[in-house]
């Protein structure tokens, strides 16, 4: 029996690639720093991030990584525990070489649609640098390439079901300008458990898998689609990026989270979510997903600062 390393077991993608390699007759090591705070239902062996305390072995014995660590934005740690691109990047170098010096035959690494280097953007600069560094360690390995995810629930949907709370609650929704050129190809989190569990049993010495859905969605017609799903509809006002981050913020202050950053409206506005001329590995319908979750979707506001607690 083969034994796989995951990052981030007991939280979103992870726990999905985690029951994945499970059906799959594969041993689970979960490495999480969320072992005192977070249920594990399924009695994983947990050991700790290997730039934690007493994680200098945490790899042992672990044949294949499958690496989901990261943070969406960075955060000064108001209420919480302060984290950022800078220590994600940091941690995660951490993570490749202790996987190197453990002996670990294949790493599965989560990257990002449109990684840049020149990217005055920290998320898609931090995650081009990462792809490089796992280059450089000479181990065999897979670059899954997501745009955005959606789960089983609502609940673990941030952005989709956070636009559909919106409809809900507000009385008019806004686009980034007109919202017709730029794009999102949001991939199911089963999906995407898949296809890492794919490439964990791949045997190519280096491949990048753009691991987006079937369907792209303007970010105007996401807007439309939710509507027509939970049979909200609001008008669609296009808006200058400055006042749609101003009232997210005004949003977000009232519901104790950070709904959206200014790096991330710029990152959605330059294109990044969406790869053109690919076979998208994703096959569940995002279409079908909201029509079944109508009735929950949007109900309650999904935190991404309570999901870090």
């Amino acid at each position: 029996m083969k034994t796989i390393a995951i990052t981030g077991v007991l939280g979103y993608s992870g726990r999905y690639i985690a029951q994945e390699a499970l059906q799959r007759g594969w041993r689970v090591i979960g490495l999480t720093d969320s072992a005192s705070r977070l249920p594990n239902p399924l009695e994983f062996e947990l050991r700790p991030m290997p730039w934690s305390k007493g994680g200098e072995t945490s790899l042992l014995s672990a044949d294949v990584l499958v690496n989901t660590y990261w943070v969406r934005f960075s955060y000064n740690g108001r209420g919480h525990a302060a984290f950022s691109h800078r220590s994600a990047v940091e941690n995660t170098l951490r993570l490749f070489a202790a996987a190197k010096e453990a002996g670990v035959q294949r790493i599965i690494h989560t990257s990002i649609t449109h990684p840049d280097p020149t990217s005055p953007l920290p998320y898609f600069s931090g995650k081009a640098r990462l792809e490089q560094a796992l280059t450089g360690t000479g181990l065999p390995h897979s670059i899954l390439r997501p745009a955005v995810l959606f789960g089983e629930s609502p609940a673990e949907s941030i952005l989709i079901n956070n636009m559909a709370w919106c409809l809900r609650h507000l009385p008019c929704v806004g686009t980034f300008g007109r919202g017709e050129n730029y794009r999102l190809q949001p991939i199911h989190v089963r999906d995407f458990a898949q296809l890492a569990m794919d490439e964990a049993e791949n045997a190519a010495q280096h491949c990048i898998v753009e691991a987006v859905g079937a369907e792209t969605y303007t970010f105007r017609g996401l807007w439309k689609m939710l509507a027509d799903s939970i049979g909200k509809h609001r008008p669609i006002l296009p808006v200058p990026a400055w006042t749609g981050l101003l009232v997210a913020r005004v949003l977000g202050a009232l519901v104790g989270d950070v709904m959206l950053t200014r790096d991330e409206i710029t990152g959605l506005c330059e294109d990044r979510l969406a790869v053109d001329g690919v076979s998208a590995p994703g096959k569940r319908s995002l279409l079908d997903w909201a029509a079944e979750h109508a009735a929950d979707l949007g109900q309650c506001y999904a935190s991404e600062l309570q999901r870090r607690r």
